[in-house]
């Protein structure tokens, strides 16, 4: 079977960079994997592996990782066991001496180079790396003498989660969705992302801790410190919806409308007070998400129920393991 050949999986050799990672776009168009490209097209593709274009963010690189794995397992094709782990080197070199994870590597241009929560780019990494330390499904495969340095990767990511850990009123809250990579402040991203605090990535870093074995005092102060404020600035009695409207350019806009079986979360607070606060491109803050553009508005996701299924169901389990 060592021949056996899957699209998805073929293109993601074709679309890796010479130095290990993935580009999340081809032509300003996320990457189709499930497309078959011409052969002027993969010439090109093949011609751009230098570019420094490769990315944690919106699953880039690990999510390529994970199924190219899967699909050696599969077929004992080698090649995608070697691209693999050439991306897990490409992940372990991207890394901060302090445990952080830059958005793009090797360009940290603009905000590319702050340490990057948003959308989960950091945590998809720490849980890659976790999954090779404790063999977990497909990353089993991976050769043995990764998981040392995985180990340690992980270990400094976890040091970072806890400092970048906003402490408000000698109160610890939850993390913002970037930060300064030297002194660990929250950090503006695009023009609609300023520093704050983030109803959404903090999800995604309490989750990640509450997978830990045995975790020390600290880390478990750090879980219940975020779950309480998360509980704090839940909003009670709405929901956020799209409403039809033929008048708009998308037919529908996104609205908060009162309903009194649901709760949502917005997606950015003010450090200091907790309120919800909008922005669109212009980067001014207004506390009503119906004041910012219609284009911004309809296409960002400013309110959600990231924190509901960690409140009800995930977060009293490993309560209950680890009083």
């Amino acid at each position: 079977m060592i021949d056996a050949q899957d699209l998805v999986a073929d293109n993601m050799l074709m679309f890796q960079r010479n130095y290990g990672g993935w580009p999340k776009h081809y032509k300003e168009e996320k990457i189709n994997y499930n497309r078959v490209y011409s052969e002027l097209e993969k010439a090109t593709i093949v011609d751009e592996s230098n570019r420094n274009d490769a990315t944690i963010d919106n699953d880039a690189t690990t999510k390529e990782i994970r199924y190219l794995l899967k699909t050696y397992q599969s077929t004992n094709n080698k090649k995608y066991l070697e691209a693999a782990e050439r991306g897990i080197e490409y992940v372990l070199k991207a890394q901060y001496k302090n445990g952080g994870w830059p958005q793009f590597y090797p360009d940290l241009s603009s905000y590319r180079h702050e340490i990057t929560y948003n959308d989960n780019a950091m945590m998809n990494v720490m849980n890659l790396l976790y999954d090779i330390i404790h063999h977990n499904n497909e990353m089993a495969l991976v050769n043995a003498k990764f998981i040392p340095n995985a180990d340690d990767a992980v270990k400094r990511g976890i040091e970072c989660i806890l400092k970048t850990q906003i402490k408000v009123n000698g109160h610890l809250t939850a993390w913002c969705a970037q930060y300064d990579e030297v002194n660990y402040e929250p950090a503006k991203a695009r023009s609609y992302e300023l520093p704050s605090l983030s109803g959404n990535e903090s999800v995604g870093i309490v989750l990640f801790l509450m997978r830990l074995q045995n975790p020390t005092p600290e880390i478990k102060n750090a879980i219940k410190s975020a779950v309480a404020w998360f509980d704090k600035v839940r909003i009670v009695g709405y929901k956020y919806a799209e409403v039809p409207d033929t008048k708009l350019p998308k037919g529908y806009d996104r609205v908060l409308l009162k309903d009194s079986n649901s709760t949502v979360w917005a997606r950015f607070y003010e450090i200091e007070n907790n309120e919800p606060f909008f922005c669109g491109r212009d980067g001014i803050k207004k506390k009503n998400v119906a004041d910012i553009e219609y284009e911004r508005r309809t296409g960002y996701g400013w309110y959600g129920t990231w924190p509901k299924d960690l409140l009800e169901k995930e977060y009293p389990e490993w309560l209950a393991k680890n009083k």
